[in-house]
């Protein structure tokens, strides 16, 4: 495990007890009602840290009115312009995310550190493969995981000078084993809690696949403390992919869904079946594994591990419990039946 500077941003703590799962508005920046609307919406599903884009004086706006409608952290995601950056601190905003270096010389990075520091605000760093400084780039040839963390490093540096270190970084790329590499490499030149993500990932399909083995490698290996699925869809999708990932390799609590492939002796509708249970528990906090597996005679004894769980037979299914305990059901009350005895654990 690293030893991680804990970093507040709102309520949260970073420091490597807890993943916060994260996500970024994708409403319009100027309508201010379809981004509270969507902020309301990502806090039900479990978003833990909300970000916004504010490219404008305009979407300033957004803070305030975001800040009234949720009770998780908002982060102001600015580039270039550092007016923007002092004016979102002012509005009440719980962390800035920009890159130091793109802002202008260090007197507006001063300025900026002295309102974080004024607010208790934290800075995040992102760098990001496409938007490496022109020099690292030609020292490198590309943006190889060195060329992306030294760009991390320098701009962490520009903070360090004023005596600012709350500080979180995210080094991403939309190649899986760069941004592999990227945050383990960091992970050794800094202490700073680190934010995961595969960046550009894609659609739901691909962007699942490769966030998956990004952030699920890296969480494996005890590195990052927030992390972002970025997917070209509802930001709504992005929380339940986190919140599967973490559940996959026991960093959160929840249903745990174990479900067989299927073959040749299924004599029930078993996809079916899975698909109403999966959606039926995926917001249940019970820590519990639930398996809907196929065939009644090697179904229990697969799913041994499993809290509760159905076996098909031929247009039934048996309900078997850890204990031991088992009961025939007919094939059209496995779902109503299995969610009534989960009800009882």
């Amino acid at each position: 495990m690293r030893n991680v500077k804990a970093v507040k941003v709102g309520d949260c703590v970073l420091d490597g007890k807890h993943i916060y799962i994260q996500s970024m508005l994708n409403a319009r920046s100027d309508d201010i009602e379809g981004s509270v609307k969507q902020a309301v919406e990502l806090e039900k599903a479990g978003c833990e840290i909300i970000r916004a884009a504010i490219p404008d004086m305009e979407a300033v706006k957004l803070i305030p009115a975001i800040k009234e409608a949720v009770k998780i952290p908002l982060v102001a995601d600015i580039h270039f312009d550092y007016k923007l950056a002092l004016e979102s601190a002012a509005a009440g905003v719980d962390k800035i995310r920009i890159n130091p270096g793109n802002i202008g010389g260090m007197d507006r990075v001063k300025q900026v550190v002295d309102a974080c520091k004024a607010r208790n605000l934290p800075i995040r760093i992102g760098v990001n493969s496409g938007s490496l400084e022109k020099e690292i780039l030609a020292k490198y040839g590309s943006p190889t995981p060195e060329a992306l963390v030294e760009s991390a490093m320098t701009h962490a540096a520009m903070l360090e000078h004023f005596d600012f270190d709350d500080i979180v970084i995210s080094i991403k790329s939309s190649d899986v084993n760069k941004m592999i590499a990227s945050y383990r490499l960091a992970s050794e030149k800094c202490n700073y809690p680190l934010h995961l993500g595969v960046t550009e990932a894609g659609t739901e399909r691909m962007g699942l696949i490769k966030s998956s083995i990004g952030i699920g490698s890296l969480l494996c290996d005890g590195i990052g403390e927030t992390i972002r699925v970025s997917l070209t869809d509802d930001p709504v999708r992005e929380i339940y992919a986190a919140k599967d990932i973490l559940k996959s390799i026991g960093k959160r609590g929840g249903v745990r869904l174990v479900s067989c492939p299927t073959c040749g002796r299924t004599r029930i509708d078993l996809v079916k079946a899975a698909k109403l249970v999966e959606e039926a528990v995926k917001d249940m906090d019970k820590d519990i594994t639930v398996a809907v597996m196929g065939c009644i005679v090697n179904g229990p004894g697969e799913a041994r591990e499993a809290d509760i769980g159905i076996a098909g037979g031929n247009g039934c299914a048996v309900i078997f419990r850890k204990d031991g305990t088992q009961r025939k059901i007919k094939e059209e009350e496995i779902v109503s039946e299995l969610l009534a005895e989960i009800d009882k654990l």
